[in-house]
């Protein structure tokens, strides 16, 4: 996971497919580094961007998401089809995640959008089959960050 520490040594912002994901994450470490956690479920915008394309606000989330000019390190622990829309993107050349955490929990496309995350380039984090969860996706992002932390580690290395 060096290339995802360099990203986030260079502000990379880490996008969650959930609220309880994004407040999982440690905040002041991130923005030690110069970067912000973001989630899109909930803004206005994406919900009336999914009405109108037809789709789920996962999907629409992550075409906000993909609009940000920013390194970005997506979490998601919740919607598969979160991780299908990055899938695509990424196959499109429309993003280029620094890194892709996918740990989406429950039963219906679940396992599938794992596996397509892992046929990227893209350096990524999977917990292969059901499980997952956002508390999940923030663990992970937090034992980068911690890892990091020079105040826990001594060095930040």
């Amino acid at each position: 996971m060096t290339a995802a520490k360099e990203a986030i040594r260079r502000g990379a912002c880490i996008v969650t497919d959930t609220q309880m994901a994004r407040s999982g994450i440690n905040k002041r470490v991130l923005a030690s580094f110069g970067g912000e956690v973001f989630c899109f479920m909930s803004d206005p915008d994406v919900a009336e961007a999914a009405k109108r394309e037809h789709t789920t606000r996962a999907t629409a989330s992550m075409e906000k998401a993909a609009r940000l000019n920013r390194p970005l390190i997506f979490a998601v622990g919740n919607a598969p089809t979160a991780l299908v829309k990055l899938y695509d993107m990424i196959q499109e050349g429309r993003i280029a995640p620094e890194l892709v955490i996918g740990v989406p929990v429950g039963f219906v496309n679940v396992v599938a959008s794992k596996e397509l995350i892992l046929e990227t380039d893209v350096p990524a984090i999977v917990a292969r089959g059901r499980k997952g969860g956002s508390n999940v996706a923030a663990a992970i992002c937090n034992a980068l960050l911690y890892e990091m932390d020079p105040s826990r580690t001594g060095s930040g290395k």
